[in-house]
């Protein structure tokens, strides 16, 4: 099970110290609302590519501030518990920045995992992760599960 990071500074220490042991570092992110299986299969094809997982979380006001949703259902703090105790999960770090670039520049992950609804070129940090001397790998099942959908579902079920 995955531990809450709350601290970059502490994070930064675990990587170093991870990669002087020889673990390749994933580092995937999202915003966790509402969990699904489309999350499950992203993150485990993220473990599926290096010996330590790291996610990263949106906080409350990072996810409004994607203008996906006008509140969260889950609470940040609540999403970042969730996230940790799955299986494959090392270790998991809130952020609120609108993306992932200074966390990414801050750890240089070996690789930086995305979901299907991106491609290799598409990923917006693509170039930073690329300049470290990282790479960006595309992962999980096709973009056929979103939170949003679980949201109309539950909405439509009165």
């Amino acid at each position: 099970m995955g531990q809450i990071v709350k601290k970059l500074d502490e994070l930064k220490s675990i990587v170093e110290k991870e990669k002087n042991q020889g673990k390749k570092i994933v580092f995937g992110n999202g915003c966790f609302d509402l969990l699904h299986v489309g999350h499950v299969r992203y993150l485990k094809g993220a473990k599926a590519l290096g010996d330590v997982l790291i996610v990263a979380v949106n906080d409350d006001s990072s996810v409004m501030g994607l203008g996906k949703r006008k509140r969260v259902v889950t609470p940040a703090p609540e999403r970042a518990e969730i996230i940790a105790a799955l299986e494959g999960v090392d270790y998991v770090i809130l952020f609120s920045d609108p993306n992932v670039e200074n966390l990414l520049r801050a750890l240089q992950p070996h690789i930086h995992a995305k979901g299907t609804d991106y491609t290799e070129e598409s990923v917006p940090e693509g170039r930073i992760v690329r300049d470290y001397g990282g790479r960006v790998a595309i992962v999980g099942d096709p973009k056929d599960h979103s939170t949003r959908d679980l949201i109309k579902a539950i909405k439509d079920m009165d």
